[in-house]
């Protein structure tokens, strides 16, 4: 049984998203959404993308693989998402880090 349905799932219920809805949005049928999220089978690689992108999440979150030993904290996770989203704000936080390129 695959386990990546399983978070699928939760992303797409966290965001508020009907099945139905989120397999329009992935351009899939709601039988194949259905089918994942009950690990009966998994998404192909090239649907991760889309997947990521319509639930929000990144795909390290999505497939659980950690960017360092020790992880990042929910918090972190939550300011590198605001950073992404924020195009407006960006600039000022790389003057503040001193990252400014």
């Amino acid at each position: 049984m695959y386990q990546i349905g399983k978070k699928i799932r939760r992303f797409r219920e966290q965001k508020g998203i009907s099945q139905k809805d989120f397999a329009s949005a992935i351009g899939q049928s709601n039988a194949k959404v259905s089918n994942w999220e009950r690990g009966l089978n998994r998404p192909d690689v090239d649907m991760l993308t889309e997947i990521c992108k319509v639930l929000g999440v990144s795909s390290d979150e999505l497939l659980d693989i950690t960017i360092a030993p020790q992880g990042i904290s929910e918090k972190e996770k939550k300011v590198i998402r605001a950073y992404r989203e924020k195009v407006e704000i960006r600039h000022a936080v790389d003057i503040l880090l001193g990252i400014n390129e």
